[in-house]
C-alpha cells in the first residue's frame, strides 16, 4: 500500500470479468483497514452526481468532499460514454486528485479507446496524462470469471 502513501495511481485494465473491480474494492477495504478515507464510484455514476451537483450549484461543495478522501474509486470507465458537460465535470475531479490523493481506476478499454467515452481528444489526452504520470498499470487478462463459472454449472 506504499502506493497510497505517495499518492499515487492504480489503473486496472483490461477484458471483461477478469477481476478489476474485485481488485479494486479488496485494496479500498484494505486502505480503509489502515484508517484511509475510501469512496467507490461506478464512473457513469459520479458523472451523474457531478450533473446534478452542477445544476443544483451545489458542484463546489461536492468537489470539496472529494478532495477529503486518501482514495478514490472508479469502477468501469469505458462503458458508458459521456455528454461534454459529464466528460468536463470528471476531468475536473481527476485533475483536483492529481498529486493529491491517490485513485484506482477500473477499465475495459487502452487509453486509445477512451475518447469514445469521453467525446474530446485533447481532454481525454490531458485526462489520461494526469493518470498515468503516478501510476502502477496493471493487466487483467484472460476468460471472464463470471463466463467460466456460467460454463462450469452446465451439464455435460
Amino acid at each position: 500500500m506504499e502506493w497510497l502513501e505517495r499518492k499515487e495511481n492504480l489503473l486496472l485494465m483490461g477484458a471483461v470479468g477478469t477481476g478489476k473491480t474485485h481488485m479494486a474494492t479488496a485494496l479500498g477495504v484494505e486502505a480503509c483497514r489502515r484508517g484511509k478515507a475510501v469512496q467507490f464510484y461506478r464512473a457513469s455514476d459520479l458523472v451523474s452526481v457531478l450533473q446534478e451537483k452542477f445544476v443544483a450549484s451545489t458542484l463546489s461543495r461536492f468537489r470539496d468532499k472529494l478532495r477529503k478522501f486518501d482514495l478514490l474509486i472508479l469502477d468501469e470507465v469505458g462503458y458508458v460514454p459521456f455528454s461534454q458537460t459529464g466528460s468536463e465535470l470528471l476531468f475536473n475531479v481527476i485533475a483536483d486528485c492529481y498529486e493529491q490523493q491517490s485513485m484506482i481506476v477500473t477499465s475495459n478499454l487502452e487509453f486509445g479507446q477512451w475518447t469514445s467515452i469521453f467525446g474530446d481528444t485533447k481532454l481525454t489526452s490531458a485526462l489520461v496524462d494526469r493518470l498515468v504520470h503516478h501510476a502502477h498499470i496493471l493487466s487483467f487478462t484472460g476468460e471472464s470469471f463470471r463466463f467460466k463459472q456460467a460454463m462450469e454449472r452446465i451439464p455435460m
